[in-house]
């Protein structure tokens, strides 16, 4: 018996070679430079997310005061590899939230601009104009602090605070006369990150046209998958990265160098990229291969036609209220950890590998749950919500996270949520194609990603506020964070119930 199974066995192994072998000759005969557009893709998205954590990551920095003299007194203001003070800008958490605010509306705005430039200047233009926006806003984040560049600044906040004060109902506001009293400093950094916030919304739509341009439909998912996974590689690099530059050249260098490593990327780009029926190293045998699939519908639908569908309602909604969430981790976790544990950026490093790569895994899982379910004989409405249902019900124990005594107790929390909220964006994505017609698809995740935007343009300044008036205490926050997905699911099922697909036609 046992001979019977080793001839099988050596039998099976000369198949499997065959086939390999097979298997590569017809891929090599097909080609494979795609993959290389894709790993410039990837290289963009992790470069694209190093930046956006920047400033998360240096807030606590910047929180320290202007001068050397008092930075000296304040433990969390000292260099732990030269033992001398660091200086900020003396930023609140108000001010942060504000700024991060400021980023967020021009994101928002970019996401209603960029898709459309994109489309009529094409992918290599269309990149490479979003790459060189936002590396101009990274790299004038350094002049920030420089008095003489800043001190025409002093005017604006003033000058908003007159004319915002101006509008029926918003004269008493609070925050209208903080805007008055803004440093220049504050000011600079919202001038640079709306258009930091400009420039990187141009790089979804951007990728994502590129995919469409170099590969077969059944390659699609799998390509948009590896440059997306970026975003948890640029996380994980930046507290590494940011922490090596703030320590040894200090902060204003961290936003000259992550500007730098993107012109690098856009010099390549610029170098590399043609359409594919242009490229001279893709093959005859690789441009039949990427123009395979029949031809799709050109018609396009506008979002007027979209959004009076209670299935569009239903996914912006279900966006708008959970992916804030997401860019608080991302933004506002830094800051937590070094306010509640003393971790300063290279300390922050592995918690934040652990919980950036962790979430990895749970936007898999997330995608194979509810096919799972399916496989069982459940409905796809019965597997797609009951798999939301638990991710959900995984983000609830974050509400604790604010009176966890241990780091690795808050690391494990905020793991678990942040993996439940992969899964659950995974889901929410399959949400569309599962209520709307192919060639909708992308306009209605444009709408939802809107809706992401404006709520976290809304919540940032929210979360600053809640921290300025408690002291930095985080148990709200988190409260929101922890409730958001079942109040979400709630919506959700109340406008769909049965996932019913949208009538456009």
């Amino acid at each position: 018996m046992g001979n019977a199974q080793e001839k099988i066995s050596a039998g099976g192994g000369g198949i499997a070679a065959a086939a390999a072998a097979a298997g590569t000759a017809v891929v090599e005969h097909i080609g494979r430079y795609r993959w290389r557009i894709c790993a410039l893709l990837f290289c963009a998205t992790t470069l694209c997310y190093m930046d956006r954590q920047v400033l998360g990551l240096l807030k606590p920095t910047l929180m320290c005061p202007a001068t050397a003299g008092l930075a000296r007194l304040l433990p969390g203001c000292i260099n732990p590899h030269t033992h001398l003070p660091m200086t900020g800008i003396g930023l609140s958490e108000l001010q942060f939230g504000m700024i991060t605010t400021v980023f967020f509306a021009a994101y928002s705005l970019g996401l209603l601009l960029s898709g459309g430039f994109i489309d009529r200047v094409g992918t290599k233009i269309g990149y490479a104009v979003a790459i060189i926006v936002w590396a101009v806003g990274a790299f004038s984040s350094t002049l920030v602090s420089f008095p003489r560049i800043v001190a025409p600044l002093h005017s604006i906040g003033p000058w908003l605070s007159t004319v915002i004060g101006a509008v029926p109902g918003l004269g008493q506001r609070s925050w209208v006369a903080t805007l008055a009293t803004l440093p220049a400093a504050v000011v600079g950094f919202m001038i640079v990150q709306f258009v930091l916030g400009l420039g990187q919304s141009g790089n979804f739509p951007a990728a994502i046209k590129t995919v469409a341009e170099w590969f077969p439909q059944k390659e699609r998912a799998l390509a948009t998958g590896i440059f997306n996974s970026g975003s948890n590689i640029g996380a994980t690099l930046a507290p590494f990265a940011g922490g090596f530059v703030l320590y040894h050249l200090g902060w204003r260098y961290a936003f000259m160098v992550t500007s730098a490593f993107s012109l690098t990327w856009l010099m390549i780009w610029l170098c590399k990229y043609h359409r594919p029926q242009e490229h001279p190293k893709v093959s005859p045998a690789e441009m039949n291969y990427i123009n395979s699939d029949p031809p799709e519908p050109a018609t396009k639908v506008p979002w007027a036609k979209l959004l009076p569908h209670r299935q569009t309602l239903a996914f912006l909604m279900g966006k708008a209220l959970t992916d804030p969430i997401w860019w608080f981790y991302l933004l506002w976790l830094p800051g937590f950890l070094q306010l509640r544990f003393g971790l300063n950026i290279i300390k922050q490093g592995i918690p934040l590998l652990v919980i950036y790569n962790v979430s990895a895994i749970g936007s898999i899982f997330g995608g194979w749950l509810p096919a799972k379910f399916v496989n069982l004989g459940w409905s796809v409405n019965k597997a797609r919500k009951i798999s939301m249902l638990i991710y959900a019900c995984c983000v609830l124990p974050i509400i604790a996270v604010s009176r966890i005594g241990s780091v690795w107790g808050v690391v494990a929390l905020v793991s678990l949520a942040a993996a439940s909220h992969q899964a659950w964006s995974a889901n929410m994505f399959t949400l569309a194609s599962d209520m709307f017609p192919r060639r909708t698809v992308a306009s209605v995740v444009g709408i939802g990603a809107f809706g992401g935007a404006m709520a976290m343009m809304f919540f940032a300044s929210f979360i600053g506020w809640i921290l300025q008036v408690t002291g930095g205490n985080y148990f709200v926050v988190f409260l929101i964070a922890g409730s958001a997905y079942l109040l979400a699911l709630l919506m959700i099922h109340g406008l769909v119930p049965k996932l019913k697909p949208a009538n456009i036609e």
